[in-house]
C-alpha cells in the first residue's frame, strides 16, 4: 500500500546496507563456496524485489523461492544471469513456464522429475533442474524409496541437466544436535554414490545456520535467508548479523486512567496505580503478534516501555507513565522493532521465532529503504 510517511499509522524501515553487509559476511564465512539468498515470502515480508536486487548488486548469482508465482514476479526484476529457484517444484501441468520464465525447479518427487524429463523429451533439449533428497526433515525431496529408485535407474533423468543434488537441514541452529552431523553424513554417501553417474555434481545443504556448523557444512552453495535479514544464526550466541529491520508506530491518543482501570478487551490488565496510557496505530492486522499482550515491550527516546492490555486488531496500549510527556503527542512514532528490541528479542516475547515476525509484517506499513 503507497501512502505518505505521515499518514501512514506505522513505519517499516528497511536498510539495505545492512542486508549487503550480512551477505558480505556470510560469503566471507563460505569461502569458496557460492552464498545464494532465500528470498521466499517477498525476501521475509522485506519486499523481495528491492532485496533482490541489492543482494545481485553484492554478487548473489543464486535466489530461492518457494513457489512459481513468485519467481514470475521476480523474473522481470532479475537479470537472467541470475538463477531462480523455485524449491516447491512445478505445479502439475505447467512446466512449460519455468521455460517461458527462465526460471529453475527443485524436483521433490519421482512425479516431479518425470514431469520434467517429459518435458525436455518433447523439447529434445536437456532442460536445468535442481534434486532435493530427504536426509531426515520428512518434509520434501526425494524419499529414500524414491531415491533407491533413482540409484538403480539414472535413466529416469534423462534430458534432465542436474544443476545440484540438494538437501535441507532441520536442527542447524542447535550446533550440538546430533541430527546435523546425521544428516551431513548421510547426505555425503549419497553425493558419492550420485557422483558415479554425474561426475562433479554440484551440491547445496547449508541454510543460514548451516553455514556455522563449518566447512564441512558449506559443499558448493548455501541458500542463507533469516541471517541475511539480521535474524542470529546460533541459538543461544551473541548474533554476529546487523539489524536490517526497524518498525515504529504513530501514537494516536494518551490518556490518565485511575487505580483499579482496565485496559484493553477482556480486561487482562488492570492499573495497580493511576496511569498514563498510549494507543499505538498497530495491531495484529499488522502482525504484531496477539501472543505479546501484557509481555511485548517498546521504547519511546530509549526508555522502555511494557504493553499493557491485548493487542487489538489495529491497536496496542503502552503504560507510558514514566516517559516525558513532551514526547507523548499524537503522531509520534514508538519503536516497536530497533537495536533495543531486536526481531529475535520480540520473538522470544512471543513466543516464537524471527522468522515469523519478520514474514508477519503486514501491508499497511509505510516501507522506507535505506540504502547507499
Amino acid at each position: 500500500m503507497l501512502q505518505e510517511a505521515g499518514r501512514a499509522g506505522a513505519l517499516l524501515t528497511i536498510d539495505l546496507r545492512a542486508l549487503r553487509a550480512n551477505y558480505r559476511y556470510l560469503q566471507g564465512r563460505l569461502g569458496k563456496a557460492a552464498c545464494g539468498a532465500a528470498v521466499k515470502a517477498d525476501a521475509y515480508g522485506l519486499g523481495a524485489i528491492p532485496v533482490s536486487k541489492a543482494l545481485v548488486d553484492e554478487g548473489c548469482r543464486h535466489l530461492f523461492v518457494a513457489q512459481l508465482e513468485e519467481a514470475i514476479s521476480l523474473r522481470a526484476h532479475i537479470p537472467h544471469d541470475v538463477a531462480i529457484y523455485v524449491m516447491h517444484g512445478s505445479p502439475v501441468g505447467y512446466e512449460a513456464e519455468f521455460i517461458e520464465y527462465g526460471c529453475t525447479p527443485v524436483l521433490n518427487s519421482l512425479d516431479q522429475i518425470t514431469a520434467w524429463r517429459k518435458l525436455a523429451q518433447e523439447r529434445q533439449e536437456n532442460l536445468p533442474a535442481v534434486i532435493q533428497i530427504d536426509t531426515g526433515m520428512a518434509r520434501m525431496g526425494l524419499s529414500q524409496a524414491e531415491l533407491i529408485t533413482w540409484l538403480n535407474d539414472f535413466s529416469i533423468t534423462d534430458g534432465i541437466d542436474v544443476r545440484y543434488a540438494m538437501s535441507h537441514l532441520a536442527c542447524a541452529e542447535d550446533q550440538l544436535d546430533p541430527m546435523n552431523q546425521m544428516q551431513l553424513k548421510g547426505f555425503q554417501n549419497l553425493l558419492a554414490q550420485l557422483r558415479q553417474h554425474y561426475p562433479g555434481l554440484k551440491a547445496s545443504f547449508s541454510n543460514s545456520s548451516g553455514i556455522f556448523l563449518g566447512t564441512d557444512f558449506h559443499f558448493d552453495l548455501a541458500r542463507p535467508g533469516a541471517a541475511l535479514y539480521g535474524v542470529a544464526p546460533v541459538a543461544g550466541q551473541a548474533s554476529p548479523m546487523h539489524s536490517v529491520v526497524q518498525l515504529q508506530g504513530r501514537i494516536i491518543q494518551t490518556r490518565e486512567i485511575p487505580m483499579g482501570a482496565s485496559v484493553g478487551y477482556s480486561k487482562t490488565w488492570r492499573a495497580t496505580q493511576p496511569s498514563k496510557i498510549a494507543t499505538v496505530s498497530v495491531g495484529y492486522a499488522d502482525g504484531w503478534l496477539r501472543s505479546l499482550s501484557n509481555c511485548g515491550v517498546a521504547h519511546i527516546a530509549g526508555v522502555e516501555v511494557p504493553m499493557v492490555g491485548n493487542v487489538s486488531m489495529d491497536t496496542i496500549t503502552l503504560n507510558v507513565s514514566h516517559v516525558d510527556p513532551q514526547l507523548l503527542y499524537p503522531g509520534a512514532l514508538v519503536d516497536l522493532i530497533c537495536p533495543n528490541n531486536t526481531v529475535d528479542q520480540v520473538a522470544k516475547r512471543a513466543g516464537t521465532i524471527g522468522y515469523e515476525i519478520l514474514t508477519s509484517l503486514g501491508p499497511r506499513y509505510q516501507r522506507h529503504y535505506i540504502d547507499a
